[in-house]
């Protein structure tokens, strides 16, 4: 039998994640088509059990979306997991081609560079708020590489003619480098908020 790789075409086994921290919550298993319908869902640490192309297959769907506000509304492509999934498979052929690498390998790059170690938290003591500097949870800090790839991709197709696969990909392996991009400005922006409220 043929070994599993991802879509068919890339494999997943010979990835590595050189942070320890990130380890157990990237899942590199190997599988033909990234999609468990929502089934660790209810589970606690669950998403850490689904393959980590399928987290960015979820977040695709709802990339328009910037906390409170609705800007980019991505309502359109909610629920289209077929839709995000051939996005996500173009955008990892966009980045082999240009990069010559496993494009799985350019996304955990990518994720172990743009993830923040530090954030803020505000703490009330005595009826007064004032922030201070935390360690970022591990599954916290995948979850806001992902959410910031896809919004830095969002932002990038917006008046412009580049569809979506062509700037997550541009997003992914401008991350992978440490060049300035949208998710490296947010952990920059983030540690320096942290750093300053010690």
């Amino acid at each position: 039998m043929e070994e599993m790789k991802v879509f068919g075409k890339w494999d997943s086994t010979q990835v590595v994640v050189d942070d320890p921290g990130l380890k157990r919550y990237i899942n590199l298993e190997p599988v033909l088509f990234p999609r468990t319908f929502g089934r660790e869902q209810s589970k606690r640490f669950g998403k850490s059990k689904i393959n980590i192309v399928e987290r960015l297959i979820n977040k695709v769907g709802v990339s328009g979306h910037r906390g409170k506000e609705h800007k980019f509304s991505s309502g359109r492509n909610v629920g289209k997991s077929l839709k995000a999934a051939k996005i996500v498979k173009e955008t990892l052929d966009i980045i082999e081609k240009k990069t010559n690498k496993n494009p799985i390998q350019v996304l955990i790059d990518a994720i172990q560079i743009a993830a923040p170690r530090e954030e803020i938290t505000i703490i009330e003591y005595g009826g007064i708020r004032h922030p201070k500097a935390v360690d970022t949870a591990p599954q916290r800090r995948v979850d806001l590489v992902l959410r910031w790839v896809t919004q830095g991709a969002a932002q990038r197709t917006i008046k412009n003619k580049r569809t979506m696969s062509q700037a997550l990909a541009a997003e992914i392996i401008d991350a992978s480098k440490g060049d300035k991009c949208f998710s490296n400005n947010k952990k920059h922006e983030m540690e320096r908020q942290a750093s300053a409220s010690r």
